[in-house]
């Protein structure tokens, strides 16, 4: 059974750091890139970071500079360490798991950021 586990969300003043996790169990973590969504109400999910399965990254416009996203194939674990967060970067954030050479993709149950002004 394949599950993805996000923690490290919660409640930040703007200007404050998280670092979220997503833990990954089920899939041979190393054959997946590893894509960071977030979600606001009412609005779609938004792509926020990727790394490729070697390690390339890739951010949105709007958190280049600030976020990072990282990976440890030997825990299976992503990471999105945030920083300089602003209270437009509340939302729920997702962790997705797509399969290098195939159709699979999974997700998470999704972590709660609120940053407040």
């Amino acid at each position: 059974q394949v599950q993805l586990v996000e923690s490290g969300g919660g409640l930040v003043q703007a200007g404050g750091s998280l670092r979220l996790s997503c833990a990954a169990s089920g899939i041979i973590f190393d054959m997946y890139t590893i894509k960071w969504y977030r979600q606001v109400p009412g609005k779609q999910r938004d792509l926020v970071a990727t790394c490729s399965a070697g390690g390339a990254t890739n951010y949105a416009d709007s958190v280049k500079g600030r976020f990072t996203i990282s990976r440890d194939n030997a825990k299976s674990t992503a990471y999105l360490q945030m920083s300089s967060l602003k209270p437009e970067d509340t939302a729920v954030y997702y962790c997705n798991a797509r399969e290098l050479a195939g159709p699979r993709s999974h997700w998470g149950q999704g972590t709660q950021v609120t940053v407040s002004s």
